[in-house]
Order: C-alpha cells, then structure tokens, then sequence
C-alpha cells in the first residue's frame, strides 16, 4: 500500500515550501498591507497543516512496521556534484517525519493565529508574519531532510529565525542581548556538529541517512580512536554537541531561559515545536549512529539529559516570572526527551516530544494571554485571582498544568511514564530515580505557578479580562489535544508500532510504576496547594531556613555569572596575549619583510636614472669588472699549478 501513497508522498516538498513562499510573498509584496501579510502567512500555514495530515494518514495506512532509517527518500534530486562529492536534496516519508510535520504544522498554525490578537497593532507586524513563516519552512524543511548536509542548512536556518525572533522587539537592549546570546551560545554547538558530519562524510563517503544506515549494518568495522573511545563514538559525541546546543543541554542552556524577550507566542513556537525539539529530533533521525557506536555514546546523552532535567527542574521552583518558569519546565522535559534516547526507548523520547508540544503551546500562549491582560505583567507575585476573571485562559492553563505534572489521563501522563519505565527495565535505576524526582519537582512548581497567579488573592490595580477569540481558539485546541493527546500510546492506536528504532520492542504500560509515578505528582501539587493556597507551611519561612540554597536555585547555579567571569578573566587574558602575538611577533614578521622589500627598492631605484649614457658607463664598467675577475682568477690558477711551478708544460 505504500506504492500506493507513493504520489501523494511525492508533494511532501509542498510542506515547507508553501510557509516559504508566504515569507516570499510577505517580504516583497505585501508588507505594507498588514490584513494580507496576515492572512497570507495563516492561509500557508493552514494548507501546510492539511497536506501534513493527508501525509500522516497516508503513513498509518501504508505502513507495515519496518524500521524507518533506510526508507529510501521520495522527490530526491541532485543538488551537488563535483569530484566524488554528490549531495542529493530530497523528501523523506515515514513514521517519524509524518509525525514531527503533523506537530510543526500544528503548532505553527496555533502560534499564528493566536497572534492575531496577542500582536494587535505592532508596527513590525509583517516583518512578524514574515519571520514566523520563515520559521516554520526552516524546522519544516529539517524535518523532511534525507541527508546530514540538506539538515545542516536548515538547522542554521532555525538557528537564523530564532535569532531574528528572539530579537523581534530589537529597540529594547535586552532583547538584542538575548538574540545574539542564543546565536552564539549555538554556535558552539552548531560547530561540534559540523566535524561530526565532516568526519562522517570523510570515513563513508556519503552523508544520506539510509546510506550511512547500511553502511554501518554491513561492512564497517570499528576501531579505537581517542582514550579507548571507538570511531563512531566520538562521531557520535560530536554530532550530539548539536544539540545539546540546540535542544538547551547543560552546559549550553543558558541562552533558552534568555530566550523569553521575544513576543511570547515566539516562545511557544521555539519551546513547543521548532528550535529546542529539533535537536531532539536530529538525534532520532540518526538514531542508528549511537546504536552501532559503543555503549559510551548513549550512556552520555542519558547521563547528560538526566542531570538537565533535574538541574533545570530545581531551577524553576525558585523563579517568579511565569515565561522563565515555563522555560525552565521545556530545558527539564528536553532532559527527559534526551534521556529517553540514552536509554534506547525512542519511541517514548518521541512521543513525550509529541504531547509536550501540546500542552508547552498552550502553557506559553496561556501565559501569553496573561501577560496581554496584565499589559505585560509578568512577575506571577503580581497576578492573582485571574481564574475567575479570565475562565478559557484559567481552564486551558489548568489542563496543561495537569498534563506536565502527568496527571491521568493527561496526555503527559502516557509519555513520562513510558519514559520512567524505559529508564527502570533498561537498567538505569539512577536515571529513573532522578526522573521521578523530577516529576515531583514538575508538579510542585507548575503548581505553584497556577495557584499563586490564578487562584490566589487578586491585585486591585489588576483589571484582567479574557482575550478575544483569536487568542482562545488555539487555547481550547490545545487544550483539547492535551488532554486525549496521550491516548495514541493505546494497543489500538500503538504509537510505538509507527515510531520505533530497529525492531518492535514495545511494552505495555507498566501500571505499577506508572501509580509510583502519578503518586510522586500528586503529592507535588498537594504540597504546592498548601503552601501557596492553604498557607500552612510558609513559603518565607522556608527561604528563611534555607537562605544560602534559594539564592543558588535564584541565580540559577551561577552559570552565567561563571561564563561572564570565564570570558573577563581567562578570555581576555587569553585574547591579550594572542593579541601581542599578532601585534610584535606575526606583525613585526610581515612588517621586516615589508620594510626590507621596500628598503631594497628604494637602492635599486637609484640604477634607474633614465639616461642613456649613464646606462652605457655602467655596462662599460660592468664589463670591465667581468674582465678583471676573470684575468686575476685565471693568473691566480696558474700561479697554483704544480707543474708551471716547477717549470714543466703547463
């Protein structure tokens, strides 16, 4: 039946280009009508929508359970090809792909829509639109990749958009910051990323992924490289530096919390479905490079998103303003994607991205919803009361905030907890141990955060009201999907029969861990319930108790604090030695040989008078000099030879 669907594959192309084609149209066209650049953007990214859904029905009805690296890519053409070197562009159709253009789309078009309201009357309103279908084609046309090279330039186009976005309000000082910060931070990453692929590429002499596939399952045979490490581990490591850029893995988080100066529906884009899911996505496209790489690679993804997942976690439960709380929450669940992974359960690390979108979307648009109420209020100890006075907004939030703390029958509940169990059979009983903490963390401080801005005492200089429709419509959509999102994990659904690596190990859900699991929420939102709404344990006088701890949740671990330091006193110091360097060793180098060519120019330049007779003394006396030397040189040879010395024939 695959054959089948094979046309309808073939217009996958469509997908990105028609978000493309609206930035086009935007950027050159319609940009001083605001309505059309609107309307324009919307209409693409609805039509993107409804050809991603034909495609994932397409999927589900064609596909036979096969393992989807090694899928051989539809609509492919010839981009490059100079001495040995052939890159092929191309679409590639499966499981994964179909699902990942299902969630773009969908949250793209939510993001969108709901803009209409929450950027009302901005001057840059086209540029807006403009950038968000730029976005969207960008993750669009990663997603779709069927080559390390063709995901490369769109993954710089992500990093591009996200930059241009962050920065979208680019009068305020702050936001400039935060856009260069999460460009250069990513670049870091972006260039482990780059040797991975060079390194790749220079071992297999290909970078296609189904390529790269069969080579390593047929006659590749690995070898040690660095301290014992195999090739493809460290190819493996370098790759996954991406990432950790991309997706905010500790040590590079810091630019994404910094992130939240953009437009707030920006930051549901970027933390739902685009930049921070994309390394989360490279890494299960090229899934089979850490399953033939040795145990180390996994073990360090696992590791390494484990301690981001409690380390964001113990963060959030100390911030006060609603966007960087919500940040905090996407950094601890992209540890959680990212350890699902190191501990061989693709399925559930897909599947956790998948009704995270959901329920992150709607959280950050919720938030956006307050903060347009609130005329940009953002501190949650200045909001209160808002449940009653903004019902679909307070409602809405709720949901998502039972679906974090993965509540039953939520939709986070199915995908944590096939995480946990993933961790715990695979034998990562530290990993489970830290995850379940981190759920607990979850549900205390999403908790926290919906009972002090929503239900607790309001502000009377507050003067909320509920947003227009174009702003709740995506909420109560979301909503819904948050709620019945997680219900695909079911036999008769089996989203793990779609979405797996190498052969079908799925389990059924494992009720006991799962009760663990839910236990470990509940009581998260029971203790936030009552310290924040009861009020029988008060929360100063646990700061009190604890001064030294709070100020180091506060300020974030002094991570930046740390880097600010690395960069005025090693860097610099660093940079000022390189620079003396360059200043009297390469320079003063450069500048004798300048200074002796032109030293012997200006005496060769004296032998060039112009004058014919001058020239004719010169070689007159040239000649007579050849002469002489020649003469002497003779008469001194002759005056050597033993035979005219002792008066024989010479």
């Amino acid at each position: 039946m695959f054959k089948e669907m094979h046309d309808l594959f073939q217009w996958a192309w469509l997908i990105p280009f028609l978000p493309f084609l609206s930035f086009l149209l935007i950027a050159l066209v319609t940009r001083r009508s605001k309505g059309l650049s609107a309307a324009v953007s919307i209409l693409a990214i609805l039509s993107a929508l409804g050809l991603a859904i034909a495609i994932g029905v397409g999927v589900i009805q064609s596909w036979n359970g096969e393992e989807f690296v090694g899928r051989e890519a539809v609509a492919a053409a010839n981009w490059l090809n100079i001495g040995g070197l052939k890159i092929d562009f191309g679409t590639i159709v499966d499981p994964l792909s179909a699902m990942m253009l299902f969630v773009v789309t969908l949250v793209a078009s939510m993001v969108q829509i709901y803009s209409l309201g929450y950027m009302h009357g901005d001057r840059g309103w086209s540029r807006y639109y403009a950038y968000q279908s730029l976005f969207a084609a960008s993750m669009l046309g990663l997603v779709i990749s069927t080559n390390l090279l063709q995901l490369f330039i769109f993954w710089e186009l992500v990093g591009l958009c996200s930059y241009l976005l962050i920065g979208f309000w680019y009068f305020k000082v702050s936001a400039r910051e935060a856009a260069k910060k999460a460009f250069i931070t990513t670049r870091v990453g972006d260039f482990g990323l780059l040797l991975g692929i060079l390194f790749l590429y220079n071992k297999f002499g290909t970078l296609d992924f189904a390529a790269l596939s069969n080579a390593m399952n047929t006659n590749f045979q690995d070898f040690a490289l660095i301290g014992g490490l195999s090739y493809l581990t460290v190819m493996a490591i370098l790759v996954f530096i991406g990432p950790i850029g991309k997706s905010g893995q500790f040590p590079l988080h810091v630019w994404l919390p910094d992130a939240m100066e953009g437009p707030t529906p920006v930051s549901a884009l970027i933390h739902a479905a685009t930049m921070v899911v994309a390394g989360v996505y490279l890494v299960a496209r090229i899934y089979f490079l850490f399953e033939h790489a040795s145990p180390a690679a996994l073990q360090f993804v696992a590791g390494l998103g484990a301690f981001t997942a409690i380390f964001a976690a113990t963060i959030a439960i100390a911030q006060d303003d609603i966007k960087r709380i919500l940040a905090y929450s996407t950094l601890s669940q992209l540890g959680y994607m990212m350890f699902a992974l190191g501990v061989g359960s693709l399925t559930a690390s897909m599947f956790h991205l998948m009704t995270h979108a959901f329920f992150k979307a709607l959280m950050f648009l919720g938030a956006g919803s307050v903060i347009h109420a609130l005329h940009e209020k953002q501190n949650i100890w200045d909001m209160g009361g808002l449940w009653k006075k903004m019902p679909i907004t307070g409602w809405t939030f709720f949901i998502g905030v039972l679906a974090i703390s993965g509540v039953p029958p939520f939709a986070g509940f199915w995908s944590k907890d096939e995480i946990l169990a993933a961790a715990l059979h695979n034998g990562h009983p530290v990993i489970y141990a830290v995850g379940l903490f981190t759920a607990f963390l979850t549900a205390f401080y999403m908790s926290r955060l919906f009972f002090v801005a929503f239900t607790g005492p309001s502000k009377p200089e507050n003067h909320p009201h509920e947003s227009p429709w174009t702003m709740t419509l995506p909420l109560i959509i979301l909503g819904v999907l948050s709620v019945v999102g997680g219900l695909v994990a079911l036999p008769e659904h089996n989203f793990a029969f779609y979405v797996h690596a190498g052969e079908l190990e799925h389990e059924a859900m494992d009720w006991a861990l799962a009760g663990i699991s839910v236990v470990a929420g509940l009581i998260g939102i029971g203790l936030a319930y009552t310290i924040y709404v009861r009020k029988a344990i008060a929360a100063e006088s646990i700061v009190a108790k604890f001064p030294g701890i709070y100020r180091l949740l506060k300020n974030k671990y002094y991570v930046d604090e740390f880097y600010l330091w690395l960069i005025h006193h090693i860097m610099d110091g660093l940079a000022k030695v390189l620079y003396w360097i360059d200043l009297y060793i390469v320079d003063g180098i450069i500048n004798g040989l300048a200074l002796f060519t032109r030293g012997s120019a200006r005496t060769l330049r004296r032998t060039q008078t112009g004058q014919l007779q001058t020239y004719a003394l010169v070689f007159f006396f040239a000649v007579v000099v050849i002469y002489l030397v020649f003469a002497i040189g003779e008469g001194q040879l002759a005056a050597l030879n033993p035979l005219a010395m002792l008066g024989g024939v010479k």
